[in-house]
């Protein structure tokens, strides 16, 4: 089925408006032929006659009083959206979709979208969370999202910006006897007999610890499962088990002891979008990678610690993860 085009819809307006053909042509710039031709093709598309001629002017027709304010609101509605899409390409108004792992909209995110939302009020976000950086890539892939934060995409063909290397701490409670550690480091084999907080299955954390304790010569042995990437800290910090959790999540103030592992685990972390993102798409990709404190105050809870954290200390290479 034919749709009327803008134009014809214009032209319509602009004859009831001047109420003649011939004003309407000038006030157009098109031939009176051209116009008459594009008003005979709207008529044909909508199925019957809009507009009577008579000697002095023109008439609308029934149908003509029926489509002409339906031919106003959608010209209204073509003008709003080259407005907002210009006020979207000078970043004062739009949607920007952003899509992260569990962990990121945990640990880096909030600054980041705090600061866009005092320089950008007029930008709406929504965020989609994905447990696993696989699901995350393949909503990105599947056009669910404008920007992906996570891990470095695999076979990824549009922009990826680095934003920093993440850096994972083993988490105990305060009385726990390593602790006190002199070096604020542990060994996981010196945690090979416990059984720990662990991820629920799908959480890519999950797979991040086994894959470690394996590099380790050991399986971690499950005390409980956590569906809330928030809640593994928290249970460690209760006694129920150490738990591996990014840096960056710990909340100030948090009652368990950090532990950086020994050697260390590590991954980078990127902003990545489809081939050709839009202005609001590359401002944010943009505040990311300037504003983004990966790990931020190194280990929180334990200020002790002032190892090297260089990225180019030897660590194991982890999955993709959560």
């Amino acid at each position: 089925m034919a749709i009327p085009t803008l134009r014809q819809l214009e032209y319509l307006v602009t004859v009831v408006d001047t109420g003649s053909f011939t004003r309407a042509a000038e006030q157009l710039h098109v031939t009176q032929p051209a116009l008459s031709h594009q008003i005979r093709a709207l008529e044909n598309t909508v199925g019957g006659p809009l507009l009577e001629r008579l000697p002095r002017s023109v008439r609308l027709t029934p149908m003509g009083r029926a489509v002409l304010p339906h031919a106003r609101a959608a010209l209204a509605e073509a003008t709003r959206l080259g407005t907002v899409a210009r006020r979207t390409a000078g970043l004062e108004e739009g949607e920007l979709e952003v899509a992260a792992t569990y962990s990121i909209s945990l640990g880096i995110l909030p600054p980041v979208l705090r600061i866009w939302h005092r320089r950008h009020p007029g930008v709406r976000i929504r965020l989609r969370e994905y447990p696993h950086a696989d699901r995350l890539q393949a909503a990105m892939a599947a056009g669910h999202a404008d920007l992906a934060v996570g891990p470095a995409p695999t076979a990824w063909e549009g922009p990826i910006r680095e934003l920093g290397v993440e850096e994972f701490a083993i988490v105990l409670p305060a009385d726990d006897p390593l602790a006190d550690s002199p070096t604020g480091t542990v060994a996981l084999t010196d945690l090979a007999d416990r059984t720990w907080v662990h991820y629920a299955p799908g959480n890519g954390l999950g797979e991040l610890l086994d894959h470690v304790c394996a590099l380790a010569g050991f399986h971690p042995r499950t005390a409980i499962r956590a569906e809330q990437t928030t809640a593994a800290p928290l249970l460690a910090a209760a006694g129920l088990g150490p738990a591996l959790a990014p840096a960056n999540i710990i909340p100030p103030h948090f009652d368990g002891v950090l532990l950086r592992p020994d050697p260390p685990i590590r991954r980078t972390l990127t902003a990545y979008t489809r081939t050709r993102p839009d202005p609001l798409t590359v401002a944010f990709a943009d505040l990311l990678a300037h504003q983004a404190r990966v790990n931020p105050t190194g280990f929180p809870a334990a200020p002790r610690i002032g190892a090297d954290r260089s990225a180019d200390s030897p660590a194991p290479q982890p999955p993709s993860g959560g």
